[in-house]
């Protein structure tokens, strides 16, 4: 898919089909966080797969938008050291994010309103804690963003408009 369509079209989901994503695919989601880039190659994340049920269940109940886990087919806790990182945490989100809906997997980033208890229900090492949650999984109804061109996805979303956000000096 052309990146600027992988862009335009992609959503956040909050509603997963009950169909499994197949090992490769779920590997490739992963390399995609690895092969991110960070600040002076630090590579500060660690990424705990949660796909169980009882893991699924344990951490659904530390994240803001509980159903978002409970309901996908994995999910991936991006952790760092004191939960630091913000911004490579956030770049290696994006990029798992695009390569999952690249293979038609829907995702949802989930936040925490309270750090140390996630860490605990994935049962990080002390001093880790997750940045982010997010969920995956097949959309309960499939999509094909290749139905529309990226500039109609564009003027479909909800979002400012470029003249409103960009400032020329």
């Amino acid at each position: 898919m052309d990146t600027y369509l992988t862009v335009a079209s992609k959503r956040d989901w909050r509603s997963y089909a009950e169909r499994p994503v197949p090992d490769a695919v779920v590997q490739r989601i992963l390399d995609a966080g690895r092969l991110t880039g960070s600040g002076v190659n630090r590579q500060p994340w660690i990424f705990v797969v949660v796909e169980s049920d009882q893991a699924k269940e344990r951490v659904a109940e530390t994240v803001f938008a509980q159903a978002n886990v409970r309901t996908c087919a994995f999910a991936v806790a991006i952790a760092t050291e004191g939960g630091k990182w913000a911004l490579d945490v956030g770049r290696a989100l994006q990029n798992m994010m695009l390569v999952a809906w690249n293979d038609a997997v829907a995702s949802c980033p989930n936040g925490m309103p309270d750090e140390a208890a996630a860490a605990a229900a994935l049962e990080l090492h002390e001093g880790w804690l997750p940045v982010n949650i997010p969920s995956f999984g097949y959309p309960k109804r499939p999509l094909d963003p290749e139905s529309k061109s990226p500039e109609q996805w564009s003027a479909a979303a909800n979002r400012r408009p470029l003249d409103e956000l960009v400032r020329r000096v």
